[in-house]
């Protein structure tokens, strides 16, 4: 037993353990480097190392020397780790199965007490306000300083609760002095939105890099690597007294730089025609905020007899270097119902301006526009009265004498008007007797296709939109091959052009509306009546007299 401890002394692997500087400063990587002279009993685990180091780097290396036949072996764990605080550290013993490396010691310096001067990289950051009121926008610049070449950078992002935060633009690089040295640049910009008011903090970024070292490179590496060293440096925390809305701001509230509300027409005339549509869009551009507060633009506050159908909104933003850009376009389909001057209310949208303090408004003034009834209208006419002209006496003779004539000629047409409603009432009964019969078979052959009349009825008078949708596009398709209600409505008279916009704008309106069918139902009717649809092609009256 002595004999086997004793060889079983011999044989173990030494393992050594060595640092590549000491002491480092706090939140700088320096190496430990494990080193045997023969392959040891197991695997290491480095899992001791976690109580006062952050293990960032592992990697294995092996040589083999001969020297006058005799070969020299050497294994070596080289670990790049960051001490997670100052002090006098112990790297503690590390085993390898049965075998285990010895002790280490390392001086960790506090790298926040040291001033920035002359620092090789450093991070700074600043925002455009301080105190901000909610929901206004504010900048976040960082700026990276560096004398020297890193690789492998990681930078970590910005991050306070109650806040929405977006990236703005690419980052940008450039050269710079500060405190006398040269330093190379790199600036990145986001935009913080705080959802709450009181202190909130911006908790400190933080950026791992490998520095270059210049002149020194691996010698055991692939391709004769430069050798790094791994730093990591922080930013300092910074805290915003966000301030609630003013009193004077009312319900509505919008901080922003810049805002721009403007309206355009289908038509400028500022004429519209009884029945036929005209498109108004209103838009809102907004700098320095997001889409989700901005207001909207349409109030169900239009004249009596102006129908007003709104599409849905149109949303967008982007984020610029200077900061957030929203946009939001509302359409309104506006038909008036009766002729006559009408007068559009003003929209008026109030915002906060950032840069002066103030409240301030966005208007669109109030605008009068004149309805006409369409061309070809039937209009209400005056009876116009008889025009009586005085007789005189010397004529009195002669007009009693045409009075005369007059009466006879009268009760000669009497009798042939009598003879030809005779004749018109016999050819009348023989004509329907032919009917009767040509009906029937016609009715057959109608029953075979698709009942589009009835399915409309149907649809109409339980006011289902959707299937009264469905009817009016199997009757767009077979009539005029067109799959869209807009489209079937321009083949159609005033009428029931707009009852299939007041359907369209049901189906696809922000607001939910109960639809009535009743109206769209008489439109159809009428609209066929006048175009001769349903009228079957009957054959025509026999001659009265036959030649």
């Amino acid at each position: 037993m002595l004999f086997s401890s004793l060889a079983g002394s011999l044989l173990a692997a030494e393992i050594s353990v060595n640092t590549d500087r000491n002491p480092v400063n706090l939140k700088e990587s320096f190496q430990i480097v494990f080193t045997a002279n023969d392959d040891p009993d197991d695997e290491p685990d480095f899992s001791p190392l976690d109580k006062d180091f952050e293990v960032l780097n592992q990697s294995q290396q092996q040589s083999v020397e001969i020297v006058n036949w005799k070969k020299t072996k050497s294994l070596q764990w080289v670990l790049t780790v960051m001490a997670k605080h100052e002090g006098n550290l112990v790297i503690p013993a590390i085993k390898f199965g049965q075998d285990s490396s010895q002790f280490a010691a390392i001086v960790v310096n506090n790298v926040q007490a040291i001033d920035k001067t002359n620092e090789d990289l450093f991070l700074q950051v600043e925002v455009s306000s301080s105190k901000p009121y909610i929901q206004e926008q504010v900048i976040y610049t960082l700026k990276l300083y560096r004398k020297v070449n890193i690789s492998q950078a990681s930078l970590t992002e910005p991050m306070l609760s109650d806040a929405v935060i977006e990236k703005l633009g690419a980052d940008k690089n450039y050269n710079t002095q500060f405190q006398g040295e040269n330093y190379v640049v790199t600036e990145r910009k986001y935009v913080i939105f705080p959802q709450k008011s009181g202190i909130m903090t911006i908790a400190p970024l933080t950026m791992t890099a490998e520095v270059i070292i210049p002149g020194q490179r691996r010698t055991n590496s692939f391709f004769n690597r430069q050798s790094t060293r791994t730093k990591r440096v922080a930013s300092t925390a910074i805290n915003l007294d966000v301030q609630a809305k003013p009193a004077s701001a009312g319900l509505n509230w919008l901080p922003a730089k810049q805002v721009y509300l403007q309206e355009k027409w289908s038509d400028n005339s500022g004429e519209m025609i009884v029945g036929q549509p005209v498109t108004r869009t209103i838009t809102l551009f907004v700098k320095g905020a997001t889409v989700g507060i901005l207001p909207e633009l349409y109030k169900d506050n239009m004249p009596q007899h102006i129908k007003a159908y709104p599409d849905q909104p149109v949303l967008k933003e982007e984020a610029k270097d200077d900061g957030m850009v929203a946009f939001r376009e509302e359409k309104i389909a506006l038909i008036p119902g009766l002729a006559g001057s009408y007068t559009l209310p003003e929209i008026t949208i109030p915002w906060w301006n950032t840069r002066t303090q103030k409240m301030e408004m966005a208007r669109i003034a109030e605008r009068t526009i004149t309805a006409t009834a369409a061309i070809g209208s039937v209009a209400t006419l005056e009876p116009t009265p008889p025009i009586v002209s005085p007789v005189p006496a010397s004529t009195e003779s002669n007009t009693q004498q045409e009075m005369g004539t007059f009466q006879q000629t009268n009760t000669l047409w009497f009798w042939l008007a009598l003879f030809f409603a005779a004749a018109w009432l016999v050819t009348l009964v023989y004509f329907l007797s032919r009917k009767s019969s040509n009906t029937k078979k016609k009715q057959v052959a109608v029953e075979k296709k698709p009942d589009v009349n009835k399915n409309l009825k149907q649809a109409c008078s339980n006011n289902d939109s959707i299937m009264a949708k469905d009817a009016l596009l199997q009757w767009g398709r077979e009539k005029f091959n067109q799959s869209s209600l807009t489209k079937i409505a321009e083949q159609c008279d005033q009428l029931l052009q707009r009852e299939i916009l007041v359907l369209n704008a049901a189906l696809y309106s922000a607001k939910v509306e109960e639809w009535q069918g009743t109206e769209l139902w008489l439109a159809f009717q009428n609209n066929k009546l006048a175009k001769g649809e349903g009228s079957e092609q009957e054959d025509p009256l026999q001659p009265l007299f036959k030649i």
